[in-house]
């Protein structure tokens, strides 16, 4: 009887005992047309038994590689894609790099001061002014998805002369839309949650006129019936 504590280990075990028996068999083929035919018998087996890898871009491709890689790269067959190395799987990927200047102000990120930074690039006219007012309304809605209360327009144009150190301003702060264009409030008649208040008034007329009817009609109940 085998146990698989005595057997060797298996290099994918997500394909199991008997693919790795099958590879195995294939390496030991002396015809090399009939080893390729093994070879590819076995790769449908492993795309059966793995199913969600047809949802992997080029997933033939992966299943080739597989083979290989549990037959510890040593069979010998024809394969429709490059052969992989096994030094291919050991080199590390290159590092990525990260920024490493820091945020002025996080509520904006980084995108907003990228884009200050191709506005002063613009020469003075029309289209720069429009341009600094679209930033400058763009810093107000960042600033308002951290604090929605209230923020004072004076403190958006102090930062957007700061990030800009100077170069873009603001001509006419009117341009500058209100806070309830950014974060627009429930009606009167309706909660922050978005359900709709009940008017007492109407629902005690409602509810009084409800019980004039339930009297009137007991009242009609008991009138006294002629002889």
């Amino acid at each position: 009887m085998e146990y698989n504590t005595s057997l060797p280990k298996m290099i994918i075990p997500e394909y199991g005992r008997n693919i790795q028996k099958m590879i195995d068999f294939a390496m030991t083929v002396k015809d090399r047309e009939e080893r390729n035919r093994v070879a590819r018998a076995i790769i449908d087996v492993m795309g059966q038994l793995n199913p969600h890898l047809r949802d992997v871009t080029d997933f033939k491709h992966k299943l080739w590689d597989h083979i290989f890689i549990i037959s510890d790269f040593k069979l010998d067959v024809d394969s429709p894609y490059p052969l992989p190395t096994a030094e291919t799987f050991q080199t590390k990927p290159d590092r990525v790099l990260y920024p490493s200047n820091d945020i002025r102000y996080k509520h904006y990120g980084k995108t907003v001061e990228r884009i200050i930074a191709k506005g002063k690039e613009y020469p003075n006219g029309p289209e720069k002014d429009a341009l600094v007012e679209q930033i400058a309304n763009l810093m107000k809605r960042s600033y308002l998805t951290w604090n929605r209360d209230s923020v004072n327009d004076e403190v958006i144009l102090k930062q957007l002369d700061e990030l800009s150190k100077g170069q873009l301003k603001l001509t006419d702060p009117s341009l500058l839309r209100s806070t309830q264009t950014f974060v627009p409030r429930p009606p009167a008649n309706q909660s922050r949650d978005g359900k709709k208040k009940q008017n007492n008034n109407q629902s005690g007329k409602q509810n009084n006129g409800g019980a004039h009817r339930h009297h009137k009609s007991n009242n009609q109940n008991f009138k006294r019936k002629p002889f």
